[in-house]
């Protein structure tokens, strides 16, 4: 029967010399190891997001109803600092660090620790620590770890037309930019879609971290050649650990009108830039050639939808 306990409960760090140590200790010794395992509480995971409130739980199950007047409970962080600590059914801050007070609540229902307002700074392992004041001194009950993680929402891709652009070639200069997201994303990438086609560019990701509070920036740049004979959808995609943000579509479609003139040959080209990101971008490339020949108009818009 010992047996069948100790291998549903998985938490010891070395379990398999518990249950050596078993073979060879009498019933006393074998009652002690079961409830250092009790004792240790398998780690969790959880996630919070930047700026809000994370959870530490405390899974604890108060099957004897022990009064909250007769424990001490605690949460730590890893390099020991004091979270929360309930001394007897009151709270005592005076053992909690500078940089948590004010920043918890105890839910003695859940046995949960609620850590607000979350900080990129602010994953990492945590303990929780529950005793029971005995007239001997403290007797430990529970423990249990948690390992926080901190996540932060990138803004939604955005495709930006430079000023810089290369005048009278035909070529436009994208800028992709995503701001204010942890962790560091994998990859960031253009996908130009044609009619008939699907192209990846991959670019050199640029990155910026704030040494406050540790949140990415990030863009990619991309030029390319203005297509003559199709239209054209421009997406910029962002890949992080467990999904993908895309920017809205940018569209250029092309436009062909063909003429007759006998002038001498001409060559224009006229670029629009807005004021505004959402206004309807145009790139009009036009070219007259003398003789009795056809004149190729190209007017293309870059619009965002």
């Amino acid at each position: 029967m010992p047996f069948i306990l100790l291998t549903a409960i998985s938490a010891e760090p070395c379990p398999s010399l518990a249950l050596m140590t078993l073979g060879t200790m009498g019933l006393s010794n074998t009652l002690l190891v079961m409830a250092l395992l009790l004792y240790g509480a398998a780690s969790v995971k959880t996630q919070a997001y930047f700026n809000k409130t994370g959870e530490l739980p405390c899974h604890f199950i108060n099957s004897e109803n022990i009064s909250v007047d007769e424990l001490v409970v605690f949460w730590q962080d890893q390099d020991k600092l004091v979270l929360y600590e309930l001394f007897r059914g009151k709270e005592n801050p005076q053992n909690v660090h500078p940089k948590y007070k004010g920043r918890t609540t105890f839910d003695k229902d859940n046995w949960t620790l609620k850590l607000h307002n979350i900080q990129i700074k602010d994953k990492g392992s945590y303990q929780c620590f529950i005793h029971r004041k005995g007239p001997k001194g403290l007797v430990p009950l529970y423990h249990m770890s948690s390992d926080l993680s901190v996540l932060a929402n990138f803004s939604q891709p955005e495709i930006m037309v430079t000023s810089n652009r290369t005048e009278n070639s035909g070529i436009i200069n994208l800028t992709c930019s995503s701001v204010q997201g942890y962790p560091e994303p994998k990859e960031m990438y253009f996908k130009l879609k044609t009619e008939n086609s699907t192209t990846k560019y991959d670019t050199a990701m640029k990155k910026s971290q704030n040494n406050v509070t540790e949140l990415y920036n990030v863009s990619i740049s991309l030029s390319f050649s203005v297509p003559e004979a199709s239209n054209v959808s421009i997406t910029c995609v962002l890949k992080l650990e467990m999904m993908e943000l895309h920017s809205l579509p940018y569209n250029i479609e092309t436009n062909k009108v063909g003429r007759k003139e006998s002038e001498q040959t001409k060559e224009r080209v006229q670029y629009h830039v807005p004021e505004r990101s959402d206004e309807a971008q145009c790139v009009n490339i036009s070219k007259t050639t003398s003789g009795d020949q056809t004149i190729e108009e190209t007017t293309l818009w870059l619009v965002a939808d």
